[in-house]
């Protein structure tokens, strides 16, 4: 049953532990590197949590390449998440933020390229059978 989970919830739930905590990290730097040109780059908790919505969304990609009825049920439940995702953004304050619009976006990604694979893989899977007369059936 796990199996049929999204991954893409996980950055949904991260964000909601730390947006609802009344902490807004966001913004806060984790750690800073200077460049080979002089320039300083500041690698932010939201590039962080940005990066862990593109992990979960390879792993959900590799994921639903496998068919089965685990795959229809992991399919619906994304579906879900986008939902989630979307009714959020729009109702709550906290959620109306570059980050979540990101993770979001991520979100119907995973939908759209779910259905995708999952109807490719199908198409692949179709066999054609010849009748007497040569023709395809």
């Amino acid at each position: 049953m796990l199996y049929a989970i999204p991954l893409t919830i996980l950055p949904w739930i991260a964000f909601n532990v730390v947006a609802f905590l009344g902490n807004d990290v966001w913004d806060k730097p984790l750690f800073s590197a200077t460049m080979i040109s002089g320039q300083v780059w500041t690698f932010f908790v939201r590039d962080l949590m940005v990066l862990f919505g593109l992990f979960c969304l390879f792993f959900e990609i590799m994921r639903s390449a496998r068919a089965g009825i685990r795959m229809i049920t992991n399919h619906i439940l994304s579906t879900v998440v986008f939902v989630l995702f979307l009714v959020e953004f729009i109702v709550f304050p906290r959620a109306a933020h570059s980050v979540f619009f990101i993770l979001m976006v991520i979100a119907i990604f995973d939908v759209i390229a779910g259905f995708t694979i999952a109807i490719s893989t199908a198409q692949r899977s179709v066999t054609y059978t010849h009748d007497a007369d040569g023709e395809r059936h």
